[in-house]
């Protein structure tokens, strides 16, 4: 029994190899896809956040402008 590796690679591994090479730049570039679409959902988060922000105060100042309601008092009904 020999030990010794033999000097040329087979097809077989030589197609291994390529299987993992191109599994790896393919995970590479699948990680990096994702975090682009991180960093863009993250930005468009903070422009919705601004923009709620930005009409909540301006209800607000709205609101407080606005006299206040007076509330009704109730009245009884005569009993028969």
């Amino acid at each position: 029994m020999s030990s010794k590796k033999p000097a040329e690679p087979s097809p077989e591994s030589i197609a291994r190899s390529d299987r993992k090479r191109l599994a790896a730049e393919e995970g590479a570039r699948a990680l990096a896809d994702v975090e682009r679409q991180a960093v863009e959902v993250r930005k468009n988060m903070a422009r919705l956040r601004e923009a709620r922000q930005a009409r909540e105060a301006a209800n607000e100042a709205l609101r407080s402008t606005l006299p206040v309601p007076k509330l009704k008092k109730r009245t009884r009904k005569l009993a028969r």
